[in-house]
């Protein structure tokens, strides 16, 4: 007899298979694995992209600055090198990278925010509450119809 399987989102799977196997075939089998592996790809190679602007752009334009370039700088101490330069440009890669998605996730949420406005158009209101009874009801009534209260005065009072 198929066993169901809780989902961590709150669906069920039907196991096809016993045990282990059978939870990695419903975990495979949702969509969620297979958008998470397109955004590695991608982001494989935009880190590609980001890398070689640092290092085949930026930090030359940086060693004019210091006279030469920062993976060159090291240290030896006691028989051991110290290569902090290339720290230095490991650290300088990673703030270039955290500075460039910075931007990009900022237009999206900019891009995002100006559809959210356009849906986000404020439709008049075609309903009212009764001073009354507080049902809601239609904004032209003039009778209340569950209390059959007459309305028009005591809205023009308020």
């Amino acid at each position: 007899m198929p066993k169901r399987i809780n989902l961590p989102d709150g669906q069920q799977a039907v196991e096809s298979t016993k045990g282990f196997f059978g939870e990695f075939k419903a975990f495979i089998s949702k969509g969620n694995v297979m958008d998470m592996a397109v955004g590695i790809i991608i982001g494989g190679a935009f880190t590609t992209i980001v890398k070689s602007l640092v290092s085949d752009i930026n930090s030359p334009l940086l060693g004019l600055v210091g006279g030469m370039n920062f993976d060159q700088f090291s240290l030896k101490f006691a028989g051991v090198t110290l290569a902090y330069g290339k720290f230095l440009t490991a650290v300088i890669n990673f703030l270039m990278m955290a500075f460039v998605l910075f931007f990009i996730v900022k237009a999206f949420n900019r891009a995002g925010s100006l559809i959210k406005k356009e849906e986000e158009v404020e439709e008049e209101a075609t309903t009212k509450v009764c001073p009354y009874c507080k049902s809601e009801i239609d904004i032209e009534a003039s009778r209340c119809p569950m209390c059959t209260s007459q309305l028009e005065e005591k809205m023009a009072e308020q």
